[in-house]
Formats: C-alpha cells, sequence, structure tokens
C-alpha cells in the first residue's frame, strides 16, 4: 500500500506558521484530500492559512474528539487506497496527549505507512526549557480534579521526581491553572522544583523553573493560559 497516514502539526496558539513549521508541510497537506480532525472549522480555517488556494469543499473530514464512537475509527482509513490521509490536531503534534493515537494503532494494523511530521509539541518544548532531567520523565496528562485525589497523585508525582530523578509533566485546564499552582505549593515539599511553561511559542512565552519556596513567594496570574506543569529537581 502506497499512501500513508500523515500525522500534521499545528500551531500553539497564533504563533506565525513560519516560526514553528518547516516549509515542506504545506506542500504535503496540498496532496492530501481525506482529513481526520478533532474540529472541522478550525481545521478548515488552518488549512486555508497553510494555502489559500486550498479549496475546502473538495476534502473530506472525518472528526476525532472525546465524542466519537470507537466502533467508527476504524471506517475513517477506508479511503487510504484512494488518497493519502492526514490528522490534525486542534493545537500542536497529533496523537500526542491526543485521540489520534487509536487512528495510529489502527494503522499499523493496517499496515498503512504512518509518516509524522515536525512541528511543535509543547511537552517537549517545555521539557527542554526546564533544566530538569530529560533522561527520564512522564507525561501524566491531567491531574485528578477532587482535591483529595489530586494531593494524593502529587505526592506520589513528587516521590518519583527524587527516587528516581524522574521529570513530571502535566496539564490543566486554563482557568484551573492557578488552583494547581496553590495545590502544588500547599501539598509538596519547598526544595521541590516546579517549571511553569506558558504561552510557549508566543510572544508572551515564559518559562520559569524555580523551587516551590520561590513561587509560595511570588505571585503569578496564569488564568485562562495555556500552561504546561513541569515538576524535578
Amino acid at each position: 500500500m502506497s499512501n500513508k497516514l500523515y500525522l500534521i502539526p499545528t500551531t500553539l496558539g497564533n504563533s506565525g506558521l513560519k516560526s514553528v513549521l518547516p516549509d515542506n508541510i504545506t506542500n504535503i497537506v496540498k496532496s492530501i484530500n481525506v482529513f481526520i480532525v478533532e474540529n472541522i472549522r478550525t481545521a478548515r480555517r488552518y488549512l486555508k492559512k497553510l494555502d489559500k488556494d486550498i479549496v475546502i469543499d473538495d476534502l473530506t473530514f472525518y472528526v476525532l474528539n472525546k465524542h466519537t464512537n470507537y466502533n467508527d475509527f476504524d471506517s475513517f482509513l477506508d479511503k487510504i487506497n484512494e488518497s493519502d490521509i492526514g490528522i490534525i490536531s486542534e493545537s500542536g503534534c497529533p496523537a500526542v496527549a491526543d485521540p489520534g493515537s487509536d487512528i495510529v494503532s489502527i494503522a499499523h494494523k493496517k499496515n498503512i505507512r504512518v509518516v509524522p511530521l515536525v512541528g511543535p509539541s509543547s511537552i517537549l518544548l517545555s521539557l527542554m526549557a526546564s533544566g530538569f532531567s530529560g533522561q527520564n520523565f512522564a507525561f501524566n496528562g491531567y491531574l485528578p480534579v477532587k482535591p483529595s485525589e489530586r494531593q494524593n497523585k502529587l505526592v506520589e508525582l513528587e516521590r518519583s521526581v527524587f527516587k528516581q530523578n524522574q521529570t513530571q509533566i502535566f496539564i490543566e485546564t486554563p482557568y484551573r491553572n492557578n488552583q494547581m499552582l496553590n495545590d502544588i505549593l500547599k501539598t509538596c515539599s519547598n526544595n521541590l522544583k516546579v517549571c511553569v511553561a506558558c504561552n510557549l511559542t508566543l510572544d508572551d512565552e515564559f518559562i520559569i523553573s524555580k523551587p516551590v519556596s520561590f513561587w509560595k513567594k511570588n505571585n503569578i496570574d496564569l488564568n485562562k493560559k495555556f500552561v504546561i506543569f513541569l515538576l524535578g529537581k
């Protein structure tokens, strides 16, 4: 089978395309007629941003999000004999903290060649800039919302930092970022280091790695911002 499944990255927020994406992505996208996307509206806007001459009405879109029935996933690859297929995430790289990984797994079972394209990943960018271990790290997705469960999870993550020198990475819903940082400060020891990576690749980006003791003395407003948290030593 010659046609491929391309994993197509997008920007993190409204950063310029040329600052975070290689030029070859546009040429590849122009050759694809079938896309698996989280949101058709934003995917169409992104494709037009890549190349204004793309005829959106000529394309086929399949929606892949938390509401999609898993039993439908297999059919999303039915047109692979007719065309290459692309997966587009809402932000960053598809199949990373993203439902696209299920489609990729099915592609491997069908012996479809999977091609990841270079683009920005908030997980890797924040890890690179944190100063924490890049040899041993774990991405934990979202932590529990229930206070007692979240506290237990933070204790567990801190233990992994000090016993295994394993960097712990996680995210939170933008409107709960401040609460997340407060929970970290209330639960974790003063010498644990916390990296706050905010609005990566955007004009107001900042990445700060400091001990819990520092964050307790320095207030910061993270409300409704794109933040990724890292714990390290």
